[in-house]
């Protein structure tokens, strides 16, 4: 294990031990030690490990050394397995709603029997939640849109976790010697923000061995239909995964239409009859007869010259469409007059903004993250840890915040790193929409991302002038998470997105987004129309450890559906062209 999963656990413990009402000098251990954890080094970790030192770091005693080396060594901790056996299922079941930590889960316990989520709801409807002390109505009304929230998104997953299933799978099949082509579709090719299931295709003249193969996936825990046409699986994450085996001539069409949104395919098959032309997964064949356009395209040895997705496009006078775009809004006019832009490649991007440390609330140092930025070939790399207001990120005050900067300066006159480090801060915007740091300490900063973390409840009218107001101040660089939505669990609070994007555009404010694949934000649905207008997009990852740049692809996937072209985005600079755009920023040009 590395040390951003040892402390995971740690903190995993620490909770768990807090469930069952532990002592709290024990608990406070696990916490301290998940945080020491994360200020070490990666090559500290290891040297102590092998020389058997981690009880010589403040706050590690002997038996939490002991751990910690065992989860190192091992990747397992035999303490955790039964301190989770320990604990009903139930009420772990219960941390997943928002606002229910484990001195409430078991005060919940003890007073109300409630170990499970179907009881949480239960009571919280029945009002029994708000007379118990230390919760009330607010508390009360939180619990309700949690579970709400949970039971609207439970069947969905988000982006990248959808990825990280389908990748092998799709890698299996594509090594089976039956499969000639293997792509998987639907709203995971589109790049949509979270994905319902798993759609595969597989080209194929002996469709039954890949059937078979499907369904005995080391991962599949339950199948649920098993064809030589197609097969249905769910997996151990929860995701149903669907494969459709056709013949190798019909495989394009096929993609196409299991991977376009249902207006873009309709759009489509209307172009097509426009030309005379019947369109769908079968094939592309003569209207006439429409009837028996499956029966004609299923034939066996029937030639066709589109063997790409290119060839079909063109077929029907159409630029090729990225699967990103194929949406129904209007990409297949734009194909039509040569007018797709070159959307935004992964390569593109030079650097990243956004991006904490153990400083505040982050888990790899300075020099960790600079190390990890330059593996991935980043020109640079913006720290943007916390301000002070953010107490619960152990946001950085002006003191900490100037011996940061004058950190990274030293960093940088070191020639350490290929990478260059640019100073920020993510200020806090205050409810009344001044900024957490003055004028003064912010002029001392390369740039500053601007960002809502508290009083998410204000009207929208209120909130729209909190951010606007922030976006006014000569300092603010870039606004973050727009409307600090987190997907799958938290509504972004309410705002008028026009408005604040006005305002950015006359400000000389970047807007970021977010490449967290919990935020996305802003959604990519705004993002054409205010960069044609000018507004001017960063691809932050938003990354709390080094795994966390890594991020950078859902942005860049996000990036693409919204239409982006490099020009668009300020992370797609050199870094002279970024150091300019800062010095002229600051001189008000």
């Amino acid at each position: 294990m590395n040390k951003t999963e040892i402390a995971a656990v740690l903190t995993e413990i620490g909770t768990l031990l807090e469930l069952k009402g532990e002592n709290p000098f024990k608990i406070r251990a696990y916490q301290t030690g998940s945080r020491l954890i994360e200020a070490l080094s990666e090559d500290e970790i290891v040297e102590r490990v092998k020389a058997g030192t981690l009880d010589e770091v403040k706050g590690v005693g002997e038996a939490l050394a002991q751990k910690i080396t065992e989860l190192y060594t091992n990747g397992r901790l035999e303490f955790l397995e039964k301190l989770r056996s320990s604990i009903p299922a139930g009420l772990v079941d219960l941390l997943q709603i928002p606002g229910v930590g484990p001195k409430k889960i078991r005060a919940l316990n003890e007073k109300l029997g409630i170990d499970s989520i179907a009881k949480l709801q239960e009571a919280a409807l029945a009002g029994k939640i708000a007379a118990l002390d230390g919760f009330g109505e607010k508390s009360q009304e939180k619990i309700i849109e949690g579970i709400r929230n949970r039971e609207k998104y439970g069947r969905r997953h988000l982006w990248i976790d959808a990825w990280e299933v389908a990748e092998p799978l799709l890698a299996g099949l594509r090594q089976l010697p039956q499969v000639q082509r293997a792509e998987h579709a639907g709203s995971l090719r589109r790049r949509m923000e979270t994905v319902g299931d798993l759609d595969f295709l597989v080209a194929t003249n002996d469709p039954k061995p890949v059937a078979d193969w499907f369904v005995q996936w080391a991962d599949v825990k339950e199948v649920t239909a098993h064809g030589e046409t197609k097969a249905s699986v769910r997996l151990a994450s929860g995701i149903q995964a669907d494969l459709r085996l056709v013949p190798p001539e019909q495989f394009v069409f096929a993609l196409h239409h299991f991977t376009g949104s249902k207006d873009h395919n309709v759009q489509m098959r209307h172009r097509a009859l426009g030309q005379g032309l019947s369109m769908s997964e079968w094939g592309l064949v003569p209207a006439e007869g429409e009837g028996t356009a499956k029966q004609k395209a299923e034939e066996r040895g029937r030639k066709t010259d589109i063997q790409t997705e290119e060839q079909l496009f063109k077929k029907l006078g159409l630029d090729f469409i990225p699967p990103e775009l194929r949406e129904g809004l209007g990409e297949i006019e734009a194909a039509e007059k040569g007018g797709l832009p070159r959307l935004v490649e992964e390569s593109d991007i030079r650097g990243v903004f956004h991006n904490h440390t153990t400083a505040s609330d982050g888990h790899n140092t300075l020099e960790e993250m600079t190390a990890a930025a330059e593996v991935l070939g980043l020109a640079y790399l913006g720290i943007a840890d916390h301000s002070k207001s953010s107490v619960q990120a152990r946001g950085l005050d002006e003191t900490r915040l100037a011996e940061q900067v004058a950190t990274i300066k030293r960093l940088n006159a070191s020639g350490k790193f290929k990478t260059f480090v640019f100073t920020g801060t993510e200020c806090d915007i205050l409810p009344d929409g001044r900024l957490d740091f003055s004028d003064e300490v912010l002029a001392t900063l390369d740039y500053a991302v601007v960002s809502v973390h508290s009083v998410f409840k204000q009207s929208v009218e209120d909130m729209t002038r909190r951010i606007i107001r922030a976006i006014e101040n000569p300092h603010a660089t870039m606004l973050g998470h727009l409307t600090g939505r987190l997907l799958l669990q938290r509504e972004g609070y309410a705002v008028e997105i026009e408005k604040i994007i006005d305002a950015a555009i006359a400000n000389r404010v970047v807007i970021e987004l977010n490449a967290s694949p919990w935020r996305l934000d802003m959604d990519w649905r705004h993002w054409r129309k205010a960069a044609e207008r000018g507004l001017l997009c960063s691809i932050n990852p938003d990354a709390h450890d080094t795994a966390g740049l890594g991020h950078l692809r859902t942005g860049v996937g996000a990036a693409r559906k919204a239409w982006l072209t490099p020009e668009n985005i300020l992370t797609a600079r050199s870094l002279p062209e970024v150091k300019q755009w800062f010095l002229e920023r600051k001189a008000g040009r």
